[in-house]
Parts: structure tokens; sequence; C-alpha cells
């Protein structure tokens, strides 16, 4: 493991995250974590290849109820299935991955919803991109992932169910399920408390 870790830092501190599936190299420096992601590692669960696995890095904080996530990702993806995005995760069963995933030579936003099964929806980009930011809005039992290329005008991307009022992890992960590793960079990382919706509502209905 290589590790540095820079000051300066935005209130989600990155050194005070936790690792899953922790790859040899990584750093933090500046606000930034560098990864050489794990070979031959993903997060798949049963459908359509017929094989589970959990084992790629993600590193994460735990949250729980309602908020706003986002992160600037970008990597030297080199060949089928090298993927970087963010992961907001319940268990091994129940989690959500969307970024950037390399496809027969093409550059894809990608998302992979998965309770019990995986499923696994596509935009193909007719470009090759330096970067890309993530956001996920979880609002009671659902997660919008949007995409961003200049981190001002935001496109819906998936709308997903999550489990409201349960614990999840959230963070950046990275996979490499066919090659032998490649560098990934997230920046920017934040997650930013949104006031619950049903309380809220409540409050204001019964306003003294």
């Amino acid at each position: 493991m290589l590790m540095a870790v820079a000051g300066g830092m935005s209130a989600q501190t990155l050194e005070k995250m936790n690792w899953f599936n922790e790859p040899e190299k990584w750093n933090i420096s500046k606000g930034k974590l560098t990864m050489s992601v794990t070979p031959k590692s993903d997060y798949w669960r049963i459908s359509h290849y017929g094989f589970t696995v959990d084992d790629a890095p993600f590193y994460y904080a735990e949250y729980g109820g309602e908020f706003e996530a986002k992160v600037k990702i970008s990597g030297d993806y080199r060949v089928r299935f090298d993927q970087a995005g963010m992961m907001i995760r319940i268990d091994n069963e129940n989690y959500i991955k969307a970024g950037i995933e390399y496809v027969d030579g093409k550059y894809n936003l990608s998302a992979v919803v998965t309770h019990h099964t995986s499923d696994w929806s596509v935009i193909a980009l007719d470009k090759t991109v330096k970067h890309v930011w993530i956001k996920a809005v979880r609002r009671l039992d659902a997660i919008e992932i949007f995409y961003s290329f200049d981190d001002k005008e935001y496109t819906l991307m998936r709308n997903a169910w999550m489990e409201a009022n349960r614990p999840v992890k959230v963070g950046m992960m990275a996979a490499c399920p066919d090659g032998e590793g490649f560098n990934v960079t997230f920046s920017d990382f934040t997650v930013k408390h949104l006031p619950d919706a049903v309380r809220t509502k409540w409050l204001r209905d019964n306003a003294e």
C-alpha cells in the first residue's frame, strides 16, 4: 500500500473513509484519491453471465437518511469492461454503481443496479472524455443518478429503487474484470445532507 495524506480537503475528509477490497497501490493527496485498480475484479450478481463477484476496490463512508453525493472521475481505461464510478451499497445483494465503462473500444456511461440479481444499462458516448462527474440524489426509496462533463449541466441517467431508511455506504469504486489493472483518479468527492422529505412535510403541515 502507498498512502500520502495532505490537508485542505472538504468536509468529506478522504483519510477518514474505509476500504472494502483495498487495492495494493493507492494514494491520497490534495483531495484526490488515485488507485491502481485490482486486476480481474468486479461487482456483479448472477444474471446473464451466471457468476457472482464482489471483489473490486471500493472506498467509502457510511450515511443514513437522504443526501446528494458527487464525484469527478478520470481514468486511463484500457481493455473491455474497465470501469470507474460511484457506488451506493447496502450489502453484497443491494447496490448501485454508476460511472464510465470502456466497452468495445468506446466510452459508455454505465449503471448497474443490483437487488439480488444485477442489471446493466449504458449510454454510448461518441467521443473520448477526459473526465465525468457523477451525482446521486437519495430521496425516500429512490436514488437518481446524473452525469455531467462540466459540473454545471447534469443529465439524468438512471432512477433506481433503494430501500428507504437504511444506512448505505457511499464512495468511489473501480473494477477491471478483463484486464491487468489501470489507474484512476477521483476528486471533488462530497456528500451533502438533505433534510428528510417526510419529516419536513410533517413539520410544515403541523407548524404551530
